[in-house]
């Protein structure tokens, strides 16, 4: 089955930000495009405001004069759905209501021909259950465009429970033709990115609600450590508080309340004040006139150690003991059969993120995971109440001495990276082994749709096997009401290959 041929109209259904992204896309493409909207004079609009963006493209060099004259010319409002009955596909971007949606394809159904390709652009809904009420459910799919449309590569093309093979295949490769990078989903909650990412935002959320550091401070490690492009709070500013929080709730709707996509209290009272963001002028950050944007927490100056003594393997972080060494501080490394770990001067220990936490021993300062220790600028280090002083500055002033600000936070297992990853990577893991998509899909789709610096199965295979079932199971201990239990499929990544003897 191959793409549509160009010479085939596309219908947009819903003229909104979306909609004239979705027909800006088919439009530059090389389709005849159509545009309709319930509200009249709302398509005319739509179709200007498209024609000023394909005027700028053409300023900035990226498309020709002729080829926007052309692509203006492709483009038509219509003002009553009957125009579309020619179209070969028609993909809504109407309001996010299951009813609205279902009434709206069975209105298109009746016009257009048999052979029409029906999609929508849902983010949040079923598509099983919006083509329960068509006649013919095999020919709608899911089309999930990232905003802004035109820019992000990204497409899930979602099959729902009754999805033609053919229906799904032609869409795929329609959203490849337009330059898009598709990917194949199953009609699960949130599909691959909104289901996978939702860690991302709870704990970065869960870190502040424990009072173990602020916003700003957790963004910081997030960029300047974890690699990712924006933090957790000046993202859903970004993408809006009120829209964020519904999507998390949808998805904990659907999988039947399960805890792992609890949504956030704090984030709930947010949208509760009316601070939804950039675009209400304040959410977890103040963007009104003159508001200075708060600092992260930043240790004070320390003195390095002279020396550290490395014992047995440090893993992910292993390259700390080549950055060390080149910082010009000795190091000392011991075989070590029960611990990694690096011993500082006055006895103390400095301990990678594992789910435990800092008080549950003797004299152990943590610190959290990084993308790569050599590039990160921030390292967040957790300690408690009963840490030497000593150890706690000799662990601040062995990472300023590489090179790092640090930023110390509340004693939370797991910190806020090695959490976070350890978290993603298991719902990617679970994902994949009930069918949602594949391995390779799943790493697009995350580096794709919210520039993760990683997909989850790379980072999986960076970290080690163990790496993230370990972590969680630490933290499930700690916290047992089953957010952080570890599932089936991570648990079988991890000790895939290890054989017990038989039950007796």
């Amino acid at each position: 089955m191959t793409a549509l041929d160009l010479s085939s109209p596309v219908a947009v259904v819903g003229t909104g930000t979306m909609g004239q992204g979705i027909a800006q896309v088919a439009l530059v493409a090389g389709h005849p495009v159509r545009l309709y909207d319930a509200v009249p004079g709302r398509a005319g609009q739509a179709a200007a405001a498209i024609g000023a963006r394909l005027d700028r493209l053409v300023e900035k060099d990226r498309l020709t004069a002729a080829d926007r004259d052309a692509a203006r010319a492709r483009l038509r409002p219509a003002d009553d759905l009957a125009e579309l009955a020619d179209c070969a596909l028609v993909v809504e971007a109407v309001l996010e209501r299951l009813d609205v949606k279902q009434d709206l394809f069975k209105a298109v159904e009746g016009v257009v021909a048999d052979d029409c390709l029906l999609a929508t652009n849902t983010s949040s809904l079923s598509v099983t259950a919006i083509g329960g009420a068509l006649r013919n459910p095999g020919r709608l799919v899911g089309l999930h465009f990232f905003n802004p449309a035109p820019l992000l590569p990204l497409v899930e093309v979602v099959s729902g429970f009754a999805t033609d093979v053919t229906s799904a295949t032609r869409a795929y490769e329609t959203a490849r033709a337009w330059g898009k990078t598709p990917v194949a989903c199953a009609d699960t909650p949130g599909f691959i990115v909104n289901r996978i990412a939702r860690p991302f935002y709870a704990e970065a959320f869960a870190v502040l609600e424990s009072q173990a550091a602020d916003p700003a401070t957790i963004d910081a490690v997030l960029r300047e450590s974890g690699g990712f492009r924006m933090g957790a709070f000046e993202l859903t500013d970004l993408i809006g508080q009120d829209v964020n929080e519904s999507v998390t709730h949808s998805v904990w709707q659907s999988f039947f309340q399960d805890v792992r996509f609890t949504p956030s209290l704090a984030q709930r009272r947010l949208v509760e004040s009316g601070r939804l963001g950039r675009k209400s002028g304040h959410g977890w950050y103040d963007y009104g006139d003159g508001a200075e944007r708060p600092e992260p927490h930043t240790a004070e100056k320390e003195r390095p150690p002279a020396y550290v003594v490395v014992e047995g393997d440090l893993g992910p972080a292993a390259e700390l003991t080549a950055l060390i060494r080149e910082a010009g501080i000795t190091v000392r490394e011991e075989e070590e059969d029960h611990g990694t770990r690096l011993v500082l001067p006055g006895g103390g220990q400095l301990v990678l993120a594992d789910g435990q936490t800092s008080g549950e021993f003797r004299d152990v300062v943590y610190f959290d995971l990084a993308l790569d220790y050599r590039r990160a600028t921030r390292v967040a280090l957790s300690a408690s109440q009963d840490t030497a002083p000593r150890t706690l500055a000799e662990a601040i002033g062995l990472f300023q001495a590489l090179g790092k600000d640090v930023s110390v936070i509340g004693d939370v297992p797991g910190m806020i990276v090695a959490r976070t990853v350890a978290r993603v990577v298991d719902l990617a893991h679970d994902a994949v082994a009930k069918g949602a998509a594949t391995e390779e899909d799943v790493d697009t789709a995350m580096r794709l749709g919210v520039n993760y610096p990683l997909g989850p199965f790379e980072w999986s295979r960076r970290l080690g096997r163990s790496w993230a079932y370990d972590l969680l199971d630490d933290l499930h201990l700690r916290d047992p009401s089953g957010r952080y239990a570890p599932s089936l499929a991570l648990y079988r990544h991890a000790y895939a290959g290890e054989k017990r003897e038989g039950a007796s």
